[in-house]
């Protein structure tokens, strides 16, 4: 069966064949998603999530593009990646998700950043930083409203809420996070949109925020002042079950190293997992699970394992991946490959989310896996 054609051909770049894969990353359909949103189902501002190296894909080539996009406000993991996006977004408002200890005080202030604090100790070291030094730059404030996770609890929120209506009260910003949002009809959505909403009103004058990808398809009800996607910027499906209203980022291909012919009754690869049913023809791709290919969409006797596209269509993963080589039987190919011709493991009609199914995973899992040694190739820079 043909199949969509890849986001871009890696022959044409001159840097691929020094590696075995290519990750292709595009970052105008990063920005087209963050528009998406924006302008088709928000009527308050949008920030982005760019923790973890934004979802593996490169925190600054990526920050540099959401801010191309309008972007004014990020969330990031620690203080190194809260500096990354600083190089690249000067005007930006910058969260940092893991919260504050008194250690990293001072490169709050030098890159003005914003701690989010996830404890009444964060809140009291906080507090005591920013009186001896005097710095007025704010915190946001983590509820946890039934992730249990970080965050105070709503019996902690309820009592520190007095302080908001005090002078350099230091709160800019109170948010929850969302535990069930991938499943709209899941009953801890309402009960943690009420619960922060009873908070809220607590907490007067303060801006909020509880969405996250999926929660931005829940609706107004969960919107609050403020959303912060994450995972939907990079292709990921909010809406699981639905079509992706997404745009596909990221394409992984590799270097088909050797043809080999396979007889019935033989198998393939460690442990001898997959054996050939007929005399096969299997293509040996220069990428593994050290390129991010998760080991557990391997094909066996047992498991259907991923796909690839090979000459335009789709082809089987056979035996266990290994970490540096992937087999992908072509046997019914109708088109001609040859040695050096290229393997697309994500892209055309492979998805993130199609890789995640096949691996059992998540498609957040699947981003933060890729990049680490493939070739990035970063489309409309």
């Amino acid at each position: 069966m043909a199949v969509a054609a890849p986001i871009t051909d890696p022959i044409a770049n001159p840097a691929a064949p020094e590696t075995g894969a290519t990750l292709t990353v595009d970052l105008g359909a990063i920005e087209a998603n963050w528009r998406t949103l924006v302008r088709q189902l928000l009527t308050v501002p949008c920030a982005a999530v760019v923790k973890a190296n934004a979802y593996g894909l490169g925190l600054e080539p990526v920050t540099a593009a959401l801010v191309r996009a309008g972007c004014k406000t990020f969330f990031v993991a620690d203080i190194a990646e809260a500096r990354a996006v600083r190089a690249r977004a000067p005007e930006a408002m910058i969260y940092v998700l893991t919260g504050f200890t008194p250690n990293w005080g001072d490169a709050f202030i030098e890159i003005k950043a914003r701690p989010v604090i996830n404890s009444t100790t964060e809140l009291a070291e906080w507090d005591a930083f920013v009186s001896a030094r005097g710095w007025q730059g704010g915190a946001a404030l983590h509820i946890d409203t039934g992730m249990r996770r970080l965050g105070i609890t709503p019996e902690e929120a309820a009592a520190l809420a007095p302080r908001a209506q005090t002078q350099n009260h230091g709160i800019a910003l109170l948010m929850s996070h969302l535990a069930c949002a991938d499943n709209p009809d899941h009953p801890l959505n309402a009960t943690q949109i009420n619960l922060f909403r009873e908070l809220r009103g607590l907490y007067e004058g303060i801006p909020a925020s509880l969405a996250n990808s999926s929660g931005i398809f829940l609706g107004d009800v969960a919107h609050f002042d403020l959303a912060r996607p994450g995972a939907a910027l990079y292709g990921v499906n909010p809406t699981p079950g639905k079509p992706n209203p997404m745009q596909s980022v990221v394409e992984l291909t590799g270097r088909i190293l050797q043809l080999r012919n396979v007889a019935r009754d033989e198998t393939v690869g460690y442990g001898a997992t997959w054996t050939a049913k007929r005399a096969s023809r299997i293509a040996v791709v220069a990428l593994g699970y050290a390129d991010g290919l998760m080991r557990s969409a391997s094909g066996t006797d047992d498991h259907p394992g991923g796909v690839a596209i090979i000459a335009g269509e789709r082809c089987s993963i056979v035996g266990r991946i290994s970490m540096d080589l992937v087999c992908i039987d072509i046997t019914d190919l109708s088109g001609s490959v040859h040695r050096g011709d290229f393997a697309t493991l994500i892209g055309g009609d492979i998805t993130v989310d199609d890789v995640a199914a096949s691996a059992g995973t998540i498609g957040y899992e699947v981003l933060t896996r890729l990049g680490s040694r493939n070739h990035v190739f970063y489309r409309g820079a």
